[in-house]
C-alpha cells in the first residue's frame, strides 16, 4: 500500500503547472514530509503546452495563441531528525504567466505581453505528536519580478520590475492511519505581499494571496488507493496596478491584471499497485468557470482536467512521469471585448526521488 500511496502523492507532481486559478503554476509542497525513508531527494520537471486563443469584432480578427509553452523545474530534501521530527526544504516557481499576443496582426492587441517570474524556497518541520497525528509548519522566501509591454491601445505602457525578496508562513496539521494507507492534511500558506516602484518611482505593492488546502488519501480494497484534494486561494486579493499605467492611460487606479474571484480548485483520483516495483494512477482535475470577465492577459475562465501517471520503485529510487490534459473554460476579456472559447493545454512530467 505505501507504493501506491506514493504513486499517488506524486501524480500531481510529475504532470503540474497547468495553469490553474489566475497565475498559479504549482501548489501546496508539503506532501514531501511524508515521503518514505530517512532521506529523501526529489527532482521534478514539467513542462506545459497551451493553445488560448481568442477573437474581436464577431470572430473576424484572431489573437493567435496567447500563452507561451513554459517548463517548471522543483528540487526538495527531507531527512528524518528523529523518530519525531522531520526537516525538509522545497525550491520551485509557484506563480508565473508569460503572454504574448502575435505583433504585426490587426488584433487590437497585438504586440501586447507580460510575464511574471517567481522563485521561492519554502523549509518546513514536522513533528510527530502520536503515531497518527503531525503538526507542521514554515518559512518561505519568495522572489517575485516581471515587466510588460502594452500596444497603443494603452499608450504603449511599458514597465519592468527586479526581484523583490518577501517572507511568508505555512501552518498544517495531519491524520493518518498507516495500515490502511489514510492521510488527511490541511495546509495554510500566508500571503506575500511584494514592493515595487512604477517608471516614475511610485510605490506600488502586488499580493500573492493566502491559501487554503486539504489533501486526502485512503486504501479502498487490496492494492488500490483514493486520492483527492481541494485548494482555495484568495485571489480577489491579487492586483498588478502601477501608479503611472492608471495616469498614462487616462484611468486613474486601473490595473494591468486582476483577480475577480476566490478560486476553488479539486481533483480526485485512484492509484494502483501492479507489481513489487509498478504502479499508476488516475485524476480528474477541477476549477469552476466563475463567469467573469477576466483581465487581457489571462484568456480563461476555470477547467477540468485528465491525467494519467505511472510510477517504477525500488528501494533506492523512484521514478515517476505523468501527463495531463487541461480543458479550458470559455471567458471574455475586459476593454477589448475578446471572446476566448476551446482553448486548452498539454503538461508533461517527470520525477526523480532517491532514498538513502
Amino acid at each position: 500500500m505505501k507504493k501506491i500511496a506514493a504513486a499517488a502523492t506524486t501524480l500531481g507532481l510529475a504532470a503540474s503547472g497547468a495553469m490553474a486559478g489566475q497565475i498559479e503554476r504549482e501548489g501546496d509542497t508539503s506532501d514531501i514530509l511524508f515521503e518514505d525513508g530517512k532521506n529523501y531527494l526529489e527532482a521534478t520537471v514539467s513542462n506545459v503546452t497551451p493553445s488560448i486563443s481568442g477573437t474581436v469584432g464577431g470572430g473576424a480578427i484572431g489573437s493567435g495563441n496567447i500563452q507561451e509553452r513554459f517548463t517548471q523545474f522543483s528540487l526538495g530534501f527531507k531527512h528524518e531528525l528523529n523518530d519525531k521530527w522531520t526537516l525538509a526544504f522545497v525550491g520551485n516557481s509557484p506563480v508565473g504567466a508569460d503572454v504574448r499576443y502575435t505583433p504585426g496582426t490587426p488584433h487590437p492587441f497585438s504586440g501586447g505581453s507580460a510575464e511574471v517570474e517567481s522563485n521561492a524556497l519554502t523549509g518546513y518541520l514536522k513533528y510527530q505528536a502520536t503515531d497518527r497525528v503531525s503538526v507542521y509548519g514554515g518559512v518561505r522566501v519568495q522572489a517575485l519580478s516581471g515587466s510588460v509591454a502594452l500596444p497603443p491601445l494603452f499608450a504603449g505602457y511599458t514597465l519592468s520590475v527586479d526581484d523583490d525578496y518577501q517572507v511568508g508562513y505555512v501552518l498544517g496539521a495531519a491524520y493518518e492511519i498507516p495500515d490502511i494507507a489514510l492521510r488527511v492534511a490541511a495546509t495554510y500558506e500566508s500571503a506575500i505581499d511584494h514592493s515595487f516602484r512604477d517608471n516614475v518611482g511610485t510605490p506600488f505593492e502586488v499580493t500573492i494571496p493566502q491559501a487554503f488546502t486539504v489533501d486526502f488519501q485512503t486504501g479502498v480494497a487490496a492494492n488500490t488507493l483514493v486520492f483527492g484534494s481541494a485548494r482555495w486561494r484568495e485571489w480577489t486579493e491579487f492586483e498588478i496596478a502601477p501608479v503611472d499605467f492608471g495616469t498614462t492611460v487616462g484611468l486613474p487606479g486601473a490595473a494591468i491584471a486582476f483577480g475577480t474571484s476566490d478560486i476553488w480548485t479539486f481533483e480526485l483520483g485512484v492509484g494502483r499497485k501492479f507489481n513489487e516495483n509498478w504502479s499508476g494512477a488516475f485524476s480528474i482535475g477541477y476549477e469552476e468557470d466563475q463567469g467573469d470577465v477576466v483581465g487581457n492577459l489571462q484568456g480563461f475562465d476555470g477547467f477540468i482536467s485528465y491525467g494519467v501517471a505511472v510510477k517504477y520503485e525500488t528501494e533506492a529510487y523512484e521514478f515517476t512521469t505523468g501527463i495531463r490534459y487541461v480543458d479550458f473554460g470559455d471567458t471574455f476579456t475586459t476593454t477589448i471585448g475578446g471572446d476566448f472559447q476551446d482553448n486548452d493545454a498539454i503538461a508533461v512530467g517527470m520525477q526523480l526521488g532517491i532514498k538513502f
